[in-house]
């Protein structure tokens, strides 16, 4: 898989979930590594909307802002995940193809643990499911 990865700082999580991704096969991209959160959340939902990357994965200190910003980008559908089942859930329920992640409290091994939650769970087709979905 085609992963989008930003982040407005590099920390020992962020180096653990892409070591993590790359030793899980996956292409790994990286998208304003380094940047204001703003652009971090905006340049990895961009990749992701234009079918450069299947799936994304934003960091910053809390994980709002690089949410918020990506939720932006018409066609993102980013969510903030603490745990692995609500990873699981937002990719299930709201076919969320962005996961952020809060650099504070989130520690390497629950962080790795969304991530392979957010990636590894298929979104509900069903049809009340894709209604949701539905854009405006």
């Amino acid at each position: 898989m085609r992963v989008a990865f930003g982040t407005d700082e590099r920390t020992p999580v962020t180096d653990a979930v892409v070591a993590h991704l790359e030793a899980a096969g996956h292409a790994v991209m990286f998208s304003a590594a380094g940047a204001e959160w703003p652009e971090v959340g905006r340049e990895v939902a961009v990749a992701v909307t234009s079918g450069a990357a299947d799936r994304g994965v934003v960091c910053c200190w809390t994980g709002t802002g690089v949410s918020i910003a990506a939720n932006k980008v018409r066609g993102a559908r980013a969510a903030l995940c603490t745990d692995a089942e609500t990873a699981r859930g937002a990719r299930r329920w709201n076919d969320a193809n962005v996961v952020a992640l809060g650099l504070r409290l989130t520690s390497e091994t629950v962080a790795c643990e969304i991530v392979d939650a957010f990636l590894d769970e298929a979104a509900d087709q069903s049809e009340a499911a894709v209604i949701t979905r539905a854009e405006p």
